[in-house]
């Protein structure tokens, strides 16, 4: 029998410039209105979302000028690396640990393309090893989180008493655009923050949590709901406006199948820790998996003070619930392109 996978350490990191709600709303009318003819009809999101505050990479003023994609690639690398190190560093001193430890490295970012990857720009600053594996994985938007986790507990678990450490790294604002505005957008500069993530694996006990095992369900024809666009500019988000249905309406059958590859069942979760896409998906969500409505208090607050960051953000749910305590059994929930809903169990130890 394969050893159980620990799951050492956890930590957040954030950019320092802070996007309040309600400036984000005054600028976004100032700017939009006369380019986009529906924009009263969109306004009332920045209100509805759920969200007062989000960090973002560069200054709100900097947001208001064109930008081609060469800045915001500049902008991508070096505020992407500087919080894979922050997010990196915590983790390990947590797991009492040194860059000088890992041995396979984990990179999961979607809103930039770096080539060397970050994990390998910030080698010296970590103290990487040059033996470390390097794996830097693209494309798997907002469940990042979750299938970054999973990927990082299989490689674990492949290599006994090996130490994994997972980074995942999203700037989302850098996809705000004043050109070429759809309404899909309009949405994104209402919900989108920027931040990162940590964990830190090993084979073996200890840690706060074991990981009991990972699942991916991705259902057909629907490669138009979430994603990329490429112009110009850079990257401009693809978002369907029906998320939270397809959540509400097709998500629990998902789920059913792929905890009963566990030998589980929804009512053996105690507590479901899902990525908060915005506040109309927490209420698909809660929905869906039949949880009596608010009883995603942690998606909630983790929404509220950081917007959607797609990947980390699901992390960030899980460092509130551990801080607040974790349940016995508690399951990952995170939905990206694809269309795929990605999962993990955890156990508490």
């Amino acid at each position: 029998m394969s050893p159980p996978v620990a799951l050492l350490a956890l930590s957040t990191a954030s950019p320092l410039n802070c996007l309040r709600q309600d400036e984000v709303a005054v600028a976004a009318r100032t700017l939009f209105q006369d380019r986009f003819p529906g924009f009263d009809r969109m306004a009332p999101v920045f209100s509805s979302a759920g969200i007062d505050t989000r960090q973002s990479a560069m200054p709100m003023e900097w947001y208001l000028e064109p930008r081609r994609w060469p800045e915001r690639t500049e902008v991508y690398l070096n505020v992407a690396v500087d919080l894979f190190v922050q997010a990196a560093k915590r983790a390990l001193d947590e797991a009492g640990l040194t860059g000088g430890d890992v041995d396979t490295i984990v990179t999961v970012s979607s809103t930039g393309i770096a080539t060397p990857s970050l994990e390998a720009h910030a080698m010296e600053r970590m103290g990487f090893r040059p033996d470390a594996a390097r794996i830097p994985v693209f494309g798997l938007g907002c469940a990042g989180g979750t299938t970054g986790l999973g990927l990082a507990s299989k490689l674990a678990r492949a290599t006994p008493g090996g130490v994994v450490l997972l980074v995942v790294v999203e700037l989302c604002t850098l996809s705000f655009r004043m050109e070429d505005l759809s309404k899909a957008d309009i949405v994104a500069t209402a919900l989108f923050g920027d931040g990162a993530a940590a964990c830190v694996l090993r084979s073996g006990e200890g840690g706060f949590a074991r990981i009991e095992g990972a699942a991916e369900h991705t259902w057909p024809d629907t490669l138009n709901i979430m994603g990329w666009r490429v112009g110009d500019t850079g990257f401009g988000v693809i978002f369907d406006r029906a998320i939270p249905p397809f959540a509400k309406n097709r998500l629990r059958p998902a789920v059913d199948e792929m905890l009963a590859a566990q030998g589980l069942n929804v009512e053996d979760v105690d507590r479901f820790i899902c990525h908060p896409g915005g506040m109309k998906v927490i209420h698909a969500l809660e929905s869906a998996l039949s949880l009596e409505p608010g009883r995603l208090d942690h998606e909630r607050a983790v929404l509220a003070e950081h917007g959607n960051m797609s990947a980390p953000t699901v992390l960030y749910v899980l460092d509130r619930a551990r801080r607040a305590g974790l349940p016995a059994k508690s399951v990952l929930i995170a939905l990206g392109p694809g269309f795929t809903a990605s999962t993990v169990s955890l156990s508490a130890t």
